[in-house]
């Protein structure tokens, strides 16, 4: 299965798009994306941020890429240990 993680820094704006291999790998790269945007808040980099990230998969019977959640329903971010 193919994974992307879309990562919007500053709404709105386009995403940064990262393939990643799995959700754990997509959770782990998006923490550092927080972390950062969090770092340039606390710094004044940004006066402020509103971000969203998402990890997607892509759906070959849909041919389009879709928010992916695990076998529960939860998006990948509320799958933590």
């Amino acid at each position: 299965m193919k994974f992307r993680l879309e990562h919007i820094p500053q709404v709105p704006m386009e995403p940064f798009i990262i393939p990643v291999d799995s959700p754990e790998e997509g959770l782990r790269i998006a923490t550092i994306l927080w972390d950062y945007d969090l770092f340039q808040l606390y710094n004044h980099v940004k006066p402020d941020y509103t971000n969203v990230t998402s990890l997607t998969y892509y759906d070959e019977e849909e041919n389009e890429w879709l928010d992916w959640t695990d076998e529960d329903g939860y998006y990948f971010d509320d799958v933590k240990d």
